[in-house]
């Protein structure tokens, strides 16, 4: 029996209050027809980082594998770490092109940004954060400095705000505010689970009218819809748990984007109490720069006008000064986590830490042969992973092991063909 299709407005409505409906079959022509039908050990944390500019490759790469590589201009930053870290070499995403348009896509591996009518997907992070999340006060956080852009999508490739201000982020981990404060924010939660309740009456009259693929796709959605309702909750309880208290200083604002280094200091610092506190397991940190000349003595240009050096030698000096400076952070950061106890081994043990960019080689806006790293975790590090320069080998493999590192099962993700060849979960 045919029946009356539903309008693209229906909405679920009780209590005063309306909830929208994703687009069903049911609300087609009429004439359109039916298709067939907490654990006791210590958890594993991930923080991964962008720098949006490139790194220059040779500077970065050594030429032996293994962990017998040489030092380079820039690992010799990390040179400490050589046991505790991986370098990629010939690694990429599959068909993720158009130059600086890959920015978006260092841990989605969406294909061909650059076409019109892209649509990101679900990144690394938040793919983690739908499965292991709930375990967090903060499910994910995702930092950027010089930008509220962010390298976090959502599963409807939404980006999500980068948070860059280290004292908002600051007061948002450790600063609990006052009691009336704190019970206006569980009025808002409860409101907010009330409009869930509200409609579930009319969900599943809702549901015996429409045909069965239309039941799968509510099922789907009210599945969303109740993860939702559980976060709410979640969240309602993590309000009336104080904050973690930490013996660190209040942030100062940073608004200059010439004090890079400082930012970049300023978020590490504010990423590694994330994690000692277990206040998240999951960070992301977009360390944009465009055009402003960092605060660095030797430097006299923007980085984004450094990497199209053309291979002019003066050019090249100043972005391998900016660069080092980055990766001279990142060292700094490798080794209050690799200082910091936790459960008979350290904190660098148990966080993965991913360094990358979305350009092999800015020079040139290429998105092969990308400069990637990882230290810490729960891995067997490898030294230098060498892979074909020609055939890039898929670095969302290496998202895969992540993911499983992580405790979150799973063996695809994006364009993946597998874990990551050479690199073991001890």
């Amino acid at each position: 029996m045919r029946q009356r299709p539903l309008s693209r407005r229906t909405f679920l409505r009780g209590s005063g209050v309306a909830l929208s409906l994703p687009l069903l079959d049911a609300m087609g022509v009429a004439t359109a027809s039916a298709a067939p039908s907490g654990s006791s050990t210590a958890p594993q944390r991930l923080i991964a980082i962008e720098t949006n500019q490139g790194i220059v490759p040779q500077y970065f790469f050594p030429k032996r594998a293994g962990f017998d590589w040489e030092v380079t201009p820039y690992l010799k930053h990390l040179n400490q770490f050589r046991d505790q870290l991986t370098v990629f070499s010939g690694v990429s995403h599959p068909e993720v092109d158009g130059g600086h348009s890959a920015e978006p896509c260092f841990l989605t591996a969406a294909p061909h940004p650059g076409r019109g009518g892209f649509r990101n997907t679900i990144s690394l992070d938040q793919y983690a954060a739908e499965r292991i999340g709930h375990h967090n006060r903060f499910p994910s956080l995702t930092l950027s400095i010089n930008t509220p852009r962010s390298i976090s999508f959502t599963a409807a490739g939404v980006q999500i705000p980068g948070e860059n201000s280290p004292r908002r982020v600051f007061q948002k981990l450790f600063v609990r505010g006052n009691a009336e404060a704190v019970q206006s924010r569980i009025a808002d939660l409860r409101h907010g689970r009330s409009i869930l309740d509200s409609v579930a009456d009319r969900a599943r009259t809702l549901s015996r009218e429409v045909g069965s693929r239309d039941r799968a796709k509510l099922d789907q959605y009210f599945t969303g819809v109740r993860e939702l309702e559980r976060r709410l909750h979640a969240n309602e309880e993590w309000e009336n748990r104080p904050k973690p208290q930490v013996d660190y200083p209040m942030p100062e604002e940073m608004n200059d984007p010439s004090a890079l280094l400082e930012q970049v200091r300023s978020m590490f610092d504010l990423c590694r109490l994330a994690v000692q506190t277990d206040s998240t397991r999951l960070i992301t940190f977009f360390m944009y720069q465009n055009t402003a000349k960092p605060n660095i003595p030797g430097v006299q240009e923007g980085t984004h006008g450094l990497t199209h050096h053309g291979n002019n030698p003066d050019k090249l000096s100043q972005l391998q000064l900016i660069e080092g400076a980055q990766l001279e952070e990142l060292s700094r950061l490798l080794g209050q986590l690799r200082e910091t106890p936790e459960a008979g081994a350290s904190l660098l043990d148990r966080t993965s830490v991913l360094y990358g960019t979305p350009m092999g080689n800015a020079n040139r806006h290429s998105n092969d042969n990308l400069p990637v790293l990882l230290a810490g975790g729960g891995f067997r590090h490898a030294g230098h992973l060498a892979f074909s320069q020609e055939h890039n080998y898929p670095l969302p493999n290496l998202f895969v092991s992540l993911l499983q590192s992580l405790g979150v099962e799973a063996d695809r993700f994006a364009s993946s063909t597998g874990t990551m060849s050479g690199l073991e979960l001890r």
